[in-house]
């Protein structure tokens, strides 16, 4: 899979994973100035959905931790256990910055965090940084 924000003139999709509709419609906002499409999901649970029916190819998951259904670990566990969606970058976006849970969001799979709140050159930044990591 190619990180390129448009790869054939299909730009890539990044999934947007909060149970607050406002703060995925205020992540949209940014991740679609950037160049990318979205995928929103409500819960853990519809981010597996979404994964499961393969009608999208997610590029980057944006994912909150703390959600309904399914917590953003439980998705990372179930992501690492599938070999189809395990090597998908996972950026975790939350309130919760303890050094534990960006230490247990790291041990699950994830390939960076971000703590709420932020802003959109945070975002960017931390997107391109997850994207397109230095050698």
């Amino acid at each position: 899979m190619s990180y390129e924000k448009v790869e054939g003139g299909v730009k890539m999709k990044i999934m947007i994973a909060d149970d607050s509709r406002v703060m995925r419609n205020i992540i949209d906002r940014i991740v679609t100035s950037l160049g990318y499409d979205t995928i929103h999901a409500g819960n853990g649970h519809e981010v597996i959905e979404i994964l499961q029916k393969g009608e999208e190819e997610v590029g980057l998951i944006l994912l909150d931790w703390n959600m309904p259904e399914w917590s953003g670990y439980q998705v990372l566990k179930a992501m690492k256990g599938n070999n189809d969606y395990r090597k998908i970058p996972v950026l975790i976006v939350s309130t919760d910055s303890e050094d534990d849970k960006t230490a247990m969001a790291a041990d699950a799979g994830a390939w960076g965090y971000l703590s709420k709140p932020f802003t959109a050159e945070d975002l960017a930044a931390k997107i391109q940084e997850v994207l397109n990591p230095k050698s």
